[in-house]
């Protein structure tokens, strides 16, 4: 009697941890044997599948690269409220809180208008409204324009 282990996903977008026997691809996909492509059933994202051995290897001797200095590129906090902004790149060690705050429309390019410092930082992307902590205020850094 052979049990056999079930595989769990993370979605690489919203983080839903899930089972890749449950999404629609495993049920309903005509294509679903052959495709190399998992649908998260949270966000309906389509990633790559990748062998688990793989995974393995890349969570044990993932190291996170450090971020490229560019001259111009200065924290969130040094702003001025008011004052605008584009984002370069989001400094964090965590894919997740990049992941987290690419939804909200922190990527590398949207303007970013600091609205207020305390007692948290409001920013303004678009039409979206957030308050966020000092210390991931910090791991923003933006361009003066």
């Amino acid at each position: 009697m052979s049990t056999k282990r079930a595989e769990y996903l993370d979605c690489p977008l919203c983080g839903f941890e899930f089972e890749k026997h449950d999404t629609a691809c495993a049920h309903g996909c005509p294509l679903g044997r052959f495709c190399k492509l998992v649908c998260c059933p949270n966000c309906q994202y389509e990633f790559p599948d990748r062998p688990e051995s793989i995974g393995l290897l890349q969570r044990l001797f993932h190291r996170p690269k450090p971020p490229v200095a560019r001259p111009d590129a200065i924290p969130l906090t040094e702003l001025d409220e008011g004052e605008s902004s584009e984002l370069v790149c989001l400094n964090c060690e965590h894919p997740h809180r990049r992941n987290s705050l690419a939804v909200y429309g922190l990527v590398p390019g949207s303007r970013v208008v600091l609205q207020q410092k305390r007692p948290a930082y409001v920013v303004r992307v678009g039409e979206t409204e957030l308050a966020l902590e000092a210390a991931i205020a910090c791991e923003i850094l933006v361009r003066r324009v």
